[in-house]
């Protein structure tokens, strides 16, 4: 049974999916492919991806550069979904997908070379941030690396997260640059490289640049064609741009 989504009432990233955008994260491709130059995957390594959706970051990088991924999915529709992904791939061999939360991962054992984490810990309280990090770094190898893409925020906190909460319709609790160190460091995990930028997330040339044209074309017809979809992609959109001095991207990696 197919449920039928409510768009002024649905988390922003299903709304966006819905509109048929892809790329989710604040930096974009380009922030997770800094991510992965830093990695510098090895074949035969171990990733563990946290929040891994419909399968598709773990197919790519265990297509890309030959190692071994575990993926941890909530939901259970998109477990399913995942898992027929990775088979249609061809690498059930090297993928793995557990319906877990993130928030209890002693159900797996093993650590691992990489833990990767992207638009996940800024919707996590501070508190609920600090217990995933501290997890990350009890699955991790001796010198393991944690990868993490999140979202930024540079001046009036308060005011950003509420407006962000409001548009997005989840709780966005983003950090400055010292405040996701000091996270980090908490849980033992220290911050060895990190880049920030600009979160141009429903901007035309980032959107154009993570989905190609012609699927950005197709994203702005869907928008602009569905009536029900397109004041809730407009209004996120609105929110991102009077917010865009204050919010930002943060990409980094830790040991």
């Amino acid at each position: 049974m197919t449920t039928t989504l409510n768009y002024s009432t649905a988390p922003g990233h299903q709304v966006l999916a819905a509109a048929g955008k892809t790329i989710l994260r604040p930096g974009g491709k380009a922030a997770t492919e800094q991510l992965f130059t830093w990695a510098n995957f090895q074949p035969g390594e171990t990733v563990l991806e946290l929040a891994a959706s419909f399968g598709e970051s773990a197919i790519e990088i265990a297509k890309r550069f030959n190692v071994r991924v575990v993926g941890v999915e909530k939901n259970p529709d998109s477990v399913a979904k995942a898992r027929e992904n990775i088979k249609a791939a061809g690498l059930s061999d090297r993928i793995t997908i557990i319906q877990g939360d993130i928030f209890n991962l002693d159900q797996i054992t093993e650590k691992f070379d990489y833990v990767i984490a992207e638009a996940i810990l800024t919707m996590q309280s501070d508190k609920g941030k600090v217990k995933i990090l501290a997890a990350i770094k009890d699955h991790l190898k001796p010198n393991g690396k944690f990868l993490s893409h999140e979202l930024l925020v540079r001046e009036n906190k308060s005011e950003v997260r509420q407006s962000l909460s409001r548009s997005i319709k989840v709780n966005a609790n983003p950090l400055t640059i010292s405040e996701w160190s000091t996270a980090c460091q908490s849980a033992g995990l220290i911050i060895q490289q990190q880049r920030t930028g600009t979160m141009g997330l429903l901007t035309l040339g980032q959107m154009i640049r993570d989905e190609g044209l012609l699927s950005t074309i197709k994203i702005i017809w869907n928008v602009l064609t569905n009536h029900n979809l397109r004041p809730r992609v407009l209004q996120m959109r609105r929110n991102f741009q009077q917010q865009r001095d204050y919010i930002g991207y943060i990409v980094f990696m830790c040991k």
